[in-house]
């Protein structure tokens, strides 16, 4: 008989875990590409706008700015990171700001509406390698939360179709009514573990962004992977990530390697 080449070895034993717990935008649905344009197209109007008004010139805003200050942290946390970089100091404001208000809140405010505007007409679909691990992890019974920066994320998982997969979602807007330090603080994977029943230890996060990544490892999760869809291997790997997939179908038995 012809020798039989045996299966590779899955690159995670997910019968080992008590928790998954899933990043949302970019792991489990292309949003982090809306989420991108919607930050370019605010702050560079933002930038126009400042410079005109104060009569200095700044760098302009690129894709690099995304994911050096505001990939995976709350909204209004990414609006003032942003804005450090480029030494603008606005008014913090409030959260009820109109997005045309010159403050932190209002920007984040404006961004907003472009990501609402999105789902709204477009939809979203989500990643099918994505799909098939919640498949392959479904059958196995193993608890699954997600874990989202975005307030969005309610509508964003109903709009995806992918609502009733998780027993629990933790979203920016749950994060701030609980008093939860926003990523890359460990805050809210803990308490999503803790809502599965399960220990920071034996939980699994899976995250696309640094900051999210930074923030598994700080909370010493049992495992992180990190989910290369444009913020690179190597600095995923550098703020703590165990493995690096560029797609989640790798994490299924049999699946791509």
């Amino acid at each position: 008989m012809p020798a039989t080449t045996p299966s590779p070895e899955p690159l995670v034993d997910w019968t080992r875990w008590r928790a998954v717990l899933f990043d949302l935008d970019g792991v489990l649905t292309p949003t982090a590409v809306v989420h991108m344009h919607a930050w370019r197209a605010m702050f560079s109007a933002f930038l126009a706008e400042h410079a005109a008004a104060e009569g200095v010139t700044y760098p302009p805003y690129t894709d690099q700015d995304y994911f050096d200050y505001v990939d995976g942290k709350p909204r209004y946390d990414g609006v003032r990171s942003f804005l450090a970089s480029r030494g603008i100091t606005l008014p913090e404001g409030t959260p009820e700001d109109p997005p045309d208000a010159l403050t932190v809140c209002g920007l984040g405010n404006r961004k907003n509406d472009v990501v609402t505007e999105v789902l709204a007409t477009e939809g979203v679909t989500a990643y099918p390698g994505s799909v098939a691990l919640l498949d392959e992890l479904g059958a196995l019974g193993v608890p699954m939360a997600v874990v989202s920066s975005s307030r969005n994320a309610p509508d964003v998982l109903r709009a995806a179709g992918l609502a009733d997969r998780f027993a629990f979602v933790l979203s920016g807007a749950l994060a701030t009514d609980l008093g939860l330090a926003g990523k890359p603080a460990p805050d809210t994977y803990a308490h999503a573990a803790a809502e599965l029943g399960a220990t920071n230890a034996t939980s699994v996060v899976l995250e696309d962004a640094v900051s999210g990544v930074a923030a598994g490892r700080a909370g010493d999760f049992g495992l992180v992977i990190g989910v290369d869809r444009g913020a690179g291997e190597a600095p995923l790997q550098a703020a703590g990530a165990d493995l690096v997939v560029t797609d989640l179908a790798e994490l299924i038995d049999g699946g791509a390697r």
